[in-house]
């Protein structure tokens, strides 16, 4: 595949050797969550998804900030807008459902993805980066459920994804105090798979993203999509899901070769623990 370099609204999009990778191109606002960068989104996800040479995706800030949530200023001038097409109970359930059209798609991508985040994770952004399958932070990273500090509730899906990946107990602390938590305890409570220097987060993080792209697209894809509904699902329905996409997964080309693969005793497709200079 041709690196490709897309230029959106407010971020760009790079896909290099079944990479994508996005970044929002805010950073004298530190990357606040404006409609602009809402529509990116839309479109980004949509080319993601119809191209299936893009294996992982990598969604990220720059200027040293990751996203410091909602646009602060635009809320107060919304305040003050006489409108209730702008300012009404409904326009602000309105703009949260159509941010949902694309957060949930993102959630559900069939490819994994990465939130490589560095400085602020605020409010919005710290809803917007638990949707990753992966979080990578730099050392200067700093999450904050800044919605309490506001008067309002947490949102971008976080009230359900933050305690299944902390716990009740850890979520009502870190939502209801607002406080900061920085790289180090983000990694301490789960949500942060990794830390680096701010640096090499990016090299990092495409590292990783590279790693990930020798796996198997169909087996990762339904694994994913099962582990997203495990939480809801009872026992005996996930072992039906289960023997379905075992069905799927195991008449797949890739299934095929790693099995002749181990047949001849060579190296498998895919092994995580292998060193890097024998991958």
């Amino acid at each position: 595949m041709t690196p490709q370099t897309i230029e959106l609204g407010e971020s760009v999009l790079r896909i290099d050797e079944g990479v994508a990778e996005f970044s929002h191109q805010r950073p004298a606002a530190r990357n606040a969550m404006s409609m602009a960068l809402r529509k990116d989104y839309e479109a980004m996800l949509a080319r993601v998804t119809a191209e299936r040479d893009i294996r992982v995706l990598i969604i990220t800030g720059s200027g040293g900030s990751f996203c410091a949530g909602g646009d602060v200023k635009g809320m107060n001038e919304r305040l003050h807008n006489p409108d209730p097409e702008f300012n009404s109970p409904d326009a602000t359930r309105r703009r949260l459902q159509d941010s949902h059209r694309w957060l949930t798609p993102l959630r559900e991508l069939d490819v994994p993805v990465i939130a490589a985040v560095d400085g602020a994770a605020y409010g919005a952004g710290f809803g917007l980066a638990l949707q990753a399958d992966f979080v990578l932070a730099s050392t200067r990273a700093a999450f904050c459920m800044s919605f309490a500090r506001m008067g309002a509730v947490p949102d971008y899906g976080a009230l359900y994804t933050l305690p299944r990946i902390i716990g009740l107990a850890a979520a009502k602390d870190v939502m209801i105090t607002a406080r900061r938590i920085d790289a180090a305890e983000a990694h301490a409570l789960g949500f942060v798979h990794a830390v680096h220097e701010p640096e090499v987060l990016l090299r990092e993080a495409h590292a990783f993203a590279r790693r990930l792209c020798d796996g198997p697209r169909e087996a990762a894809a339904m694994t994913k999509d099962l582990l997203n509904k495990s939480f809801e699902t009872d026992y005996a329905t996930m072992c039906s899901l289960e023997a379905c996409a075992q069905g799927v997964a195991m008449h797949t080309p890739y299934h095929a070769e790693a099995a002749a693969r181990f047949s001849r005793g060579e190296p498998s497709l895919y092994d995580w623990d292998r060193p890097a200079a024998a991958r």
